[in-house]
């Protein structure tokens, strides 16, 4: 059924022209803004090593309570630290105890959680292997 299909994801915001100057300026993504026969626009985020997401306006947007984007990454700390030099605050989460940079190293692999400017968690995480 899903043979000749090419899945994706998505997730709202609250400001699309915010979300594209983060998408496309802090975290360095290629972004396409696409106006749709709707009277609305989304944005397509277009991930290194291929594939897309979809971002899109809603309103009454509440970011979601978990992780809706993650990058895997060669080196999470030299991915934090370009990070924290464009800006990017790292979170930090009861019960998940984190390092001075914001990176939790207790099990798995080392991960380290922000946010985009409506609140949606992304991570950058260090790639196995």
């Amino acid at each position: 059924m899903f043979d000749n299909s090419k899945a994706f994801s998505s997730f709202s915001v609250n400001d699309l022209d915010q979300a594209k100057r983060f998408y496309a300026e802090t975290l360095g993504l290629n972004v396409s803004d696409q106006a749709m026969e709707q009277g609305y626009r989304l944005l397509r985020l277009h991930l290194p090593g291929g594939g897309e997401v979809l971002v899109y306006p809603k309103e009454d947007h509440t970011p979601a309570s978990f992780t809706v984007l993650n990058f895997p990454v060669a080196d999470v700390e030299r991915a934090v630290d370009e990070l924290a030099g464009r800006g990017v605050r790292f979170e930090r989460y009861p019960g998940l105890a984190t390092d001075e940079k914001g990176i939790f190293r207790g099990g798995g692999p080392h991960i380290a959680w922000f946010t985009d400017p409506a609140g949606n968690i992304l991570s950058v995480l260090q790639q196995e292997g």
